[in-house]
């Protein structure tokens, strides 16, 4: 065993964690801190981990005891663990299950507990009140019948997290089978992760299992997961998903993979108002209304149907009023399925509380090395501001300063140069600025697809790109979520949403599923040197070093050592589109 100097953990009372980089043992201590800690810094040679309430309820609700959680900080730790850091941990996995929602012997709903003190102490808040209906005997309180998640919502923001044993609603049943072969002929085989999820997830029908969400990379399958989940329920499903492209996908990897017909399936969005036994349903046309602080046009959607699952994809991205509507339906089976819980809004515990805890989470460098998605190496390249942008650069405010930062004209050269370089690969240019990526665009002769383009034009170039017609395409933020291009292997990102995590973690995912010709991808991120931009790309990567990428930073010279000047690729590129032989 190590002794204590050779340990590459620091554990200090506040419950931050510091973890050596460099150090041979930091690959499995980051895995195992990583399933009860949450990553805040990671500055080039040590991380920094926060233990958190919340991911140790997560913890708590996948089964890790608190002795376990202890003895990884003893096991890799340089000093001796705070007793207050271990004292926190046992209270605070303590808490995760002291207080059940539960039925009792007449089908109602109560909250209980084997210490009656929880109870005495929860009744007595303001925020519980009026969920509560009164004392059943000192271990139960009658909770009113509607307010099964708004209970559990008052009773997590007041560090009570509640574990919810009290059921599901069957729904209407909906039995159907999973295809032994695909459309292409191929064998379907769900791989073991997936029915990992799956078995995680459902607990073979018991109310353990039935609620929760399941954290897979971008590229692992997660629709999969979602289709078995459906095949163990056997219910009517609605499935929530971010755009109308999603729902054709949806739609058309249960065509593939089951045997459901085409005409059980409805779409609902604004050009279909569908409801078929399997339903599709966008976030948007959900949370649509006529105007603005009306009542939501299209919430009838989920009692339309005596549904008995319901499905939300990209579960991060979930609106408030959806959550809102959510805290109604506890009654039925829920699952969140997402490449990350890290929401730019903070509402992760209302993720825990109206959709369930985390159910399943496989590392993404694990599935890498299985070859399940693609080897992905991230690389930053830092651009300069000339001195002209430079001066309007320093008397801008904070806002003005990121977008001139993002719409830095010097990316072009770097641009220009990643479009020669990787002219023989499958290239998505990624930005979040319309003007600058139709600049882009008209540049260097690339379709660009944003918002405003048409849906069938979208499929007809997604189509171009999949079948190699096409070599790149610009894509504004619409490509961030639920776009299936498998052959995509290099995305290059020249603007983002200031310090997404999220958005940062979604845009690699278009480039890590398995390719055919190799598993190798390329993610490259160009930013301004000096500026916020710089600032708010060093949050944005904190989700993928959690997952184990690192960065490889060069500088704009060490760029065009590299790869040569703007100027001679230019001149190469007009020569390619000329017929003439590049020198």
């Amino acid at each position: 065993m190590a002794s204590l100097d050779e340990k590459p953990l620091i554990v200090q009372s506040d419950k931050t964690l510091l973890l050596e980089v460099d150090h041979p043992m930091f690959e499995n201590a980051r895995s195992e801190i990583s399933k009860f800690a949450e990553l805040e810094k990671s500055p080039e040679y040590l991380h920094t981990y926060r233990i958190t309430p919340l991911s140790l309820w997560n913890a708590a609700a996948s089964k890790l005891k608190a002795e376990q959680i202890v003895d990884t900080l003893y096991k890799y730790s340089k000093y001796p663990v705070p007793q207050a850091v271990s004292a926190d941990i046992y209270t605070q996995i303590g808490r995760y299950g002291k207080l059940k929602l539960d039925r009792d012997d007449r089908g109602d709903l109560v909250l209980k507990s084997t210490d009656p003190r929880y109870i005495a102490e929860v009744i007595r808040n303001k925020k519980v009140q009026p969920y509560v209906e009164g004392p059943k005997n000192p271990n139960e309180v009658y909770v009113k019948a509607d307010f099964r998640g708004h209970i559990k919502q008052a009773l997590i923001k007041i560090g009570f997290p509640v574990e919810d044993v009290a059921g599901y609603e069957k729904g209407n049943d909906f039995k159907f089978e999973l295809r032994p072969k695909l459309g292409s002929g191929n064998d379907f085989v769900i791989r073991d992760y997936q029915e990992s999820s799956i078995k995680a997830f459902y607990a073979d029908g018991s109310v353990e299992g039935g609620s929760g969400v399941v954290v897979l990379p971008c590229g692992a399958g997660k629709t999969i997961v979602g289709i078995g989940a459906m095949h163990a329920v056997g219910a009517q499903t609605l499935i929530l998903v971010t755009n109308t492209l999603s729902i054709r996908q949806w739609k058309n990897e249960i065509l593939d993979k089951t045997t459901i017909q085409e005409s059980e399936i409805g779409e609902y969005s604004g050009d279909k108002k569908e409801i078929k036994p399997i339903t599709i349903a966008t976030y948007n046309i959900l949370t649509h209304r006529k105007k603005k602080g009306g009542d939501f046009t299209h919430f009838h959607l989920f009692s339309s149907n005596n549904w008995g699952f319901i499905v939300y994809d990209e579960v991060h991205l979930l609106p408030a009023p959806v959550f809102r509507m959510t805290s109604e339906l506890q009654a039925k089976r829920r699952l969140g399925l997402t490449a990350t819980l890290v929401r730019e809004d903070g509402l992760e515990e209302d993720v825990f509380s109206l959709i369930g805890p985390k159910k399943y989470d496989v590392p993404w460098k694990e599935l890498e090395k299985k070859k399940w998605i693609a080897e992905a190496r991230c690389v930053e390249i830092r651009t300069p501001l000339r001195s002209l942008m430079r001066g309007m650069y320093s008397v801008a405010d904070d806002r003005e300063k990121f977008r001139l930062s993002s719409e830095n004209p010097e990316k072009m050269r770097v641009i220009g140069t990643l479009l020669y370089h990787h002219r023989d690969d499958q290239v998505l240019v990624i930005g979040q600025y319309l003007d600058q990526l139709q600049r882009v665009s008209a540049r260097f002769k690339i379709p660009l697809i944003t918002g405003k383009t048409p849906l069938d034009e979208r499929a007809r170039l997604y189509e171009a790109f999949r079948t190699k017609q096409i070599r790149a395409l610009v894509v504004s933020k619409v490509a961030n979520f639920s776009i299936d291009l498998p052959d995509a292997n290099v995305a290059i990102q020249i603007s983002g949403t200031f310090g997404s995590r999220q958005e940062e973690a979604q845009r690699l995912g278009r480039v890590l599923r398995p390719k055919g010709n190799g598993n190798q991808a390329l993610f490259y991120s160009v930013i301004t040197n000096e500026s916020s931009e710089e600032q708010f790309c060093r949050n944005r990567q904190l989700f993928l070093t959690e997952q184990g990428y690192e960065y490889y930073i060069y500088s704009y010279q060490d760029f065009r050592d590299k790869f040569g000047t703007y100027v001679e690729i230019m001149k190469k590129m007009k020569e390619l589109r000329e017929g003439a032989p590049a020198k």
